[in-house]
């Protein structure tokens, strides 16, 4: 048995999804932001931010928008929309979070999502994708590209946060299209050093 696969961008119906989703991934970390905060990142760059299907209903999304480099948004407040730019303002964007369901870990999902935002990035002329890594997911992002910013120490993203980033790639080689069938059943786990942390 397979199920479809499908990245979109998010649309009004879905964030009763989305936050059910990032609440199951982040409550217990302390760091579940809430509808409000979620929704504003969203409105800075909706171009930047999809849904990823599976089968019937949306199983993960990702969060991403323009942000200077070497900053990065406050859990505890919300962003502020700006008028639409011609051109980004900033040539960084910002993973502001990347989530796929716990049971559908591991069947290369997030790297699907991940992959698409990256091709995105690159179409709309980010040079630069800046993210912070929690629970110790850091390895998790090191092994995709991204190098650590010691000198950074990101407040309120828990004890063990990192700042990372890393170039926009110019060749992305061979990845999965965005859409397509993963096979259902048993997910095999992501390894990191934290198992709560919702990597993809």
């Amino acid at each position: 048995m397979t199920d479809v696969v499908h990245i979109r961008h998010i649309t009004e119906a879905d964030w009763d999804g989305i936050v059910a989703i990032e609440s199951r991934a982040y409550t217990a970390l302390g760091l579940s932001e809430g509808r409000a905060a979620l929704r504003s990142r969203a409105e800075i760059s909706p171009g930047t931010c999809f849904v990823l299907d599976v089968g019937s209903g949306p199983a993960g999304y990702l969060l991403a928008l323009p942000y200077p480099a070497l900053s990065y948004p406050s859990l505890e407040r919300m962003e502020v929309v700006a008028p639409p730019q011609p051109a980004p303002a900033t040539r960084n964007l910002h993973l502001h979070d990347i989530v796929v369901e716990e049971g559908l870990r591991g069947r290369g999902l997030g790297q699907r999502l991940l992959h698409h935002f990256t091709l995105t990035a690159r179409a709309r002329g980010y040079e630069r994708i800046s993210l912070i890594a929690v629970g110790r997911s850091d390895t998790f992002w090191s092994a995709r590209g991204y190098t650590a910013h010691p000198g950074i120490s990101p407040g309120g993203y828990g004890a063990n946060a990192v700042y990372m980033s890393r170039a926009v790639p110019t060749d992305l080689g061979a990845q999965p299209e965005p859409t397509g069938v993963v096979p259902r059943g048993l997910s095999v786990p992501t390894k990191r050093a934290d198992p709560r942390v919702p990597c993809p």
